[in-house]
């Protein structure tokens, strides 16, 4: 008896020592279980397609959950409820009006321009049914590059909606001469050559169009054309396949949504945010989304609190945005329980949780066009996913060693990429596999070989080349450090524009910053500069900003000048802009912001004058 007392006393202990060993040295070992096996499951769902050749699509969850939960509300906009019924029928609607004309053929490419509202669905759904691919444009783009579009995705017909039909006003002759078929979601056009579709609709029957239209015979079909933001030049359309959207529709259920959650997607529909996850994650769990015309920080807890909202998206700013408004009782009387997008950057991120709760965020990393994702399922606050010796047999990358100034990775004595140690920023790269296969854009195919590296370990390798500087940490988290062309140098340093901008938001005064470098006459590199919006109330101090530069940034990071803007300029998807601030430079004769420099000798920010500018130019005044 006593002997059966002393194993198991010993067996306990065993226990005990283990559990403390894993929560010591693999404190996160039941979390990176749990979601490689969930990542493992639905790679393995996708890998049945390839064995059965039965291919189920987003679609075919959709339609699936319409004749599951038919009552189930899907979409709540404006106040109005829609069900999945609903949104069925009418998208059934849109198939039959586009089948009878017989104007589209399965695999055809259709145009969308429209904002937020649930007939983008209803058009963007109906149109899918026929076995065509949609190409959302972005609704802030104009003129020269909506034609572009247009050439390089091969649509010939679009369709408009309401509130957007004014903007093509000037183009419609040109796009009647393409041979493009304008459709607008409107009673009635006045407009030539514009057909109105909600009397087609009305007249339509909801029936469904037979599944086989729908049917895709591959993973790898397109079945989206997603546009960049053209920041850089004119916008590419990104190939978006079934295997992309399936993926993307996975993002709740990995991190744990259910059907009983209520998602809150405020971004635009054309952004692969909202639609891929938002509406693709909604559609996989069977949950409901409330979709917002426009992001409004005023409106947002309001919105959450009235519809019971359970998952947020969020992406670039907006948790910023909602921190700058003003304080009000009840904060964190809320049902939110998690967020789900990218680009929180940590100060933000920290305020948030002090303000609002502790909300889980759930930063994921991910381009449109790319093929590789990372997620950050355990929360560490900062980070953009986390990986380990598992997850990257999963998904083969690398971060190498890169020459900012040369703009170009550093290569070895025999040509080939240089890996970085853990702790060091480098460049993020993805390797092109069966596995892990990269379609890139539409169009021209020197726009997708402009993305890829080739050679790069071995003769004969394939690698995605981000353009994002990266940190892989001893603690196998991943940290977004810039964009390739955003960190620049300065007194022969890196500098990550991030960084610094992160410091800065630490400061009482400063709402918003936009961190960016300009070219200074006769200094090599670039200096640090950032646009700074001040708090209502409050104003700017030079001292009390140059003592904290002085006390969490090195001499090369702090911005040599500030710029105070009343408005940041921001992109549809609210990142920042900053090609016209580094364009327009810091002469006090062509900005007509305010500009301070930073002195140190007199141990502050100061006024820049013209008479300073002069003396900086010139090399009197050193930098």
């Amino acid at each position: 008896m006593l002997i059966s007392l002393g194993w198991l006393s010993a067996l306990v202990a065993g226990i005990f020592a283990l559990h403390i060993g894993q929560k010591l040295c693999f404190p996160y070992f039941w979390k990176d279980l749990f979601y490689l096996a969930k990542v493992v499951r639905y790679g393995l769902k996708m890998e049945m397609c390839k064995v059965t050749s039965k291919v189920f699509t987003v679609m075919d969850r959709f339609v699936q959950q319409a004749e599951r939960i038919p009552n189930k509300t899907f979409i709540i906009y404006d106040g109005v409820s829609y069900t999945y019924r609903e949104i069925d029928e009418r998208s059934n609607k849109v198939a039959q009006v586009f089948d009878k004309l017989g104007t589209v053929k399965k695999g055809d490419t259709v145009a969308l321009l429209m904002n937020n509202e649930p007939d983008f669905l209803c058009v963007w759904f109906g149109l899918s049914k026929l076995g065509c691919s949609v190409a959302f444009l972005n609704t802030n783009i104009k003129c020269k590059s909506l034609l572009h579009c247009f050439n390089c995705c091969g649509a010939k017909i679009l369709v408009v909606g309401q509130d957007l039909l004014h903007s093509l006003e000037e183009l419609l002759p040109g796009l009647r001469e393409g041979g493009i078929q304008v459709w607008a979601v409107t009673a009635e056009s006045s407009h030539p050559g514009v057909h109105a579709l909600l009397p087609a609709l009305e007249q339509a029957p909801p029936l469904p169009v037979p599944a086989e239209r729908r049917a895709a015979t591959s993973l790898k079909t397109p079945t989206l054309y997603i546009f960049t933001s053209g920041t850089t030049g004119l916008p590419k359309a990104a190939v978006i396949t079934h295997l992309q959207s399936l993926k993307g529709a996975a993002g709740f259920w990995a991190y744990g949504g259910t059907s009983e959650d209520v998602v809150y997607t405020p971004l635009p529909l054309y952004h692969s945010s909202a639609s891929l996850i938002g509406i693709g994650g909604t559609i996989e769990l069977g949950a409901t989304c409330v979709l917002k015309k426009k992001f409004s920080a005023s409106q947002f807890w309001a919105d959450c609190k009235k519809y019971h909202v359970t998952i947020f998206q969020y992406i670039g700013e907006l948790c910023r945005y909602l921190c700058n408004q003003p304080m009000a009782e009840g904060e964190q009387d809320h049902r939110v329980r998690m967020g789900v997008g990218n680009g929180l950057r940590q100060d933000v991120w920290r305020e948030f949780h002090q303000r609002f709760g502790q909300i889980r965020m759930c930063e994921l990393y991910g381009s449109t066009e790319g093929n590789l994702c990372f997620m950050n399922h355990v929360g560490k606050m900062g980070a953009v996913g986390r990986s380990n010796f598992f997850y990257k047999l999963l998904f083969n990358y690398e971060l190498v060693q890169y020459d900012l100034e040369k703009d170009e990775p550093i290569l070895n004595d025999q040509g080939f990429c240089q890996r970085v140690e853990k702790g060091e920023t480098g460049l993020l790269l993805s390797k092109v596999s069966a596995s892990a296969p990269f379609f890139g854009y539409a169009g021209s195919r020197t726009l997708t070989e402009r993305k890829l590296l080739r050679d790069v370990f071995v003769k004969g390798d394939v690698y995605v080349n981000t353009g994002d500087l990266m940190l892989h940490d001893h603690h196998d988290f991943l940290y977004f450090r810039d964009r390739v062309g955003d960190t620049f140098r300065w007194k022969g340093e890196n500098v990550a524009t991030t960084e610094v901008a992160e410091a800065l938001g630490m400061v009482d005064f400063i709402q918003e910053v936009n961190v960016y470098g300009v070219e200074v006459p006769g200094s090599e590199g670039r200096a640090g500069m950032a646009a700074v919006i001040i708090r209502p109330g409050c104003e700017f101090d030079g001292e009390r900003l140059f003592q904290h530069v002085l006390r969490l940034l090195p001499s090369y990071a702090r911005p040599l000048f500030i710029r105070i803007q009343e408005c940041m300029e921001m992109t549809g998807t609210l990142k920042h802009q900053k090609f016209r601030l580094v364009e327009s430079g810091f002469s006090p004769s062509s900005v007509s912001d305010p500009l301070y420099f930073l002195h140190s000798a007199e141990k502050r920010y100061v006024p820049l004058t013209e008479h300073t500018y002069a003396s900086i130019v010139s090399g009197q005044q050193k930098l």
